[in-house]
């Protein structure tokens, strides 16, 4: 039987870097994965993929509509190709997760493909898609099993017509109408990738507001920019039932007045979140105690009740969030070495990835209020600046919220072209607990968006914004 200083459950973001970090430490490491490749689901069937069908999509979209007016001529019809579309895509995901596999090696990190399951609390079950059992045993473990789709429970997913996520990475057709149930960040972006390719989209969404947990001003915004889509939001709605008939899906929801009201369409993708993942762990065995809502109990240093094992990511508690994850892998595995780390989860940014890009850090004006925290705001317009008339990306904006007394940057709200690189300016700064006027003072190259977060500085700082 071989002995690991660490091992870890799930190969994610959170998994990987945790036992890339554990290596680099002096540790002997193990990663344990039940699938033949590595990543998890963000690399897989999340983030990289979703990205690359956005990248996709965004490019069909501007040789239609926007290429004439820079000039570009295309004699002929723009076509899609789908099944090209999706075979770059795949191309994308093979070479990332070659890219795990490469730095597993690097690292001397061993790899096991097979379900993880606890024998004990230091030893570990590996059964493999063969049928076979290994046992390992481990000083130390990192539970990063991550997560999988959530339903309704009248919900029959059945990856045919209606789907989840993963299904929608690889259709083998674009929808003529496709429901989508929830308005939260997945639904959106895959939302939008088929609106660009031609379908008729509908948004169901159970709360009054789309993305609900961000800021209001960016649920308003992004909604007005997605209607100009012509994408239909159907907001506290109900669902009740959803039916399929053939290669029809009904979806029956009850409006905000009461009344029942039916969508129908050739796919529906049910998009309500995600659940934390634990199947086969087989946690008991070890003692582990489980927390609320399927998710493993941890401490401050993401600790369970058994001192020697871990767990990070989706699995535990706070945002499901691959770049979460992976600083708490990395923060497990220095707790491990004797080190100190730690992580502001306040400074944990969000991003949504529909264009234009959506992106918030800190506190939002609704979490400020009902706290009773006085603070002032500052907003500045993206069609304000040069660089977004340039490229025609003039939609959004950027919001600084700032202490009143202190002016402490207390939280930062965008929605415009890059905005899911331009809010690590606004995380560097809070880090640091920059002020507005610190902003304000530093230099912003021209043209470019990043300037638009100077400028919502000065206008939290006296409303003295230069350029509107």
């Amino acid at each position: 039987m071989t002995q690991y200083d660490v091992a870890v459950i799930g190969s994610g973001p959170g998994g990987y870097v945790a036992a890339i970090r554990c290596a680099q430490l002096g540790m002997k490491t193990a990663i344990i994965e039940k699938y033949s490749t590595l990543g998890g689901t963000c690399l897989n069937v999340g983030c990289i993929p979703s990205k690359a069908l956005l990248d996709s999509s965004h490019h069909y979209e501007d040789a239609v509509k926007h290429f004439e007016e820079h000039g570009i001529e295309i004699p002929g019809e723009v076509k899609v190709n789908l099944e090209k579309m999706i075979s770059r895509k795949q191309g994308v995901v093979d070479m990332t997760t070659k890219g795990i596999q490469f730095l597993m090696d690097k690292n001397k990190i061993t790899v096991y493909e097979g379900v993880g399951s606890f024998k004990d609390a230091t030893h570990i079950d590996i059964k493999k898609n063969d049928g076979k059992t290994e046992t390992i045993a481990a000083t130390n473990t990192i539970i990063a099993t991550g997560s999988k789709p959530a339903s309704l429970p009248f919900i029959t997913i059945d990856k045919e017509r209606v789907i989840t996520s993963t299904e929608a990475l690889k259709l083998k057709e674009i929808p003529k109408h496709l429901v989508i149930i929830g308005g939260g960040v997945i639904g959106l972006e895959l939302g939008q990738v088929y609106k660009r390719l031609g379908s008729q989209v509908t948004v169901v969404e159970y709360m009054d507001r789309i993305i609900p947990g961000m800021d209001a001003a960016l649920s308003k915004e992004l909604m007005k920019v997605m209607k100009k889509q012509k994408v239909s939001f159907q907001l506290s709605h109900q669902v009740k039932s959803v039916t399929r008939k053939g290669d029809e899906v009904v979806v029956t929801a009850d409006n905000k007045k009461g009344e029942e009201v039916s969508f129908t369409a050739d796919y529906c993708l049910v998009s309500v979140g995600r659940k934390p993942y634990t199947d086969g762990l087989n946690v008991a065995a070890a003692g582990v105690e489980m927390g609320e809502r399927g998710m493993i109990a941890v401490n401050e240093q993401l600790q369970t009740n058994v001192p020697n094992i871990y767990a990070i990511g989706d699995v535990v508690r706070g945002a499901m969030l691959a770049h979460k994850a992976e600083e708490e892998g990395t923060l497990v595995a220095e707790i491990m070495a004797g080190q100190k780390p730690h992580i502001d989860y306040n400074l944990i940014p969000g991003v949504v990835y529909t264009w234009p890009e959506v992106a918030a850090v800190g506190k939002t004006e609704e979490e400020l209020k009902t706290a009773g925290i006085a603070y002032k705001s500052g907003q500045f317009p993206m069609r304000a600046l040069g660089r977004s008339r340039a490229s025609m990306d003039i939609d959004g904006f950027v919001k600084i919220l700032a202490d009143k007394e202190t002016d402490e940057v207390l939280g930062v709200h965008m929605i415009g072209a890059r905005c899911a690189d331009l809010i690590t300016e606004a995380v560097t700064a809070m880090e640091f607990r920059a002020s507005a006027e610190d902003i304000a003072r530093m230099s912003h190259a021209h043209p470019t968006y990043a300037e638009a977060v100077k400028e919502a500085a000065l206008a939290a700082t006296e409303d003295r914004a230069l350029h509107i």
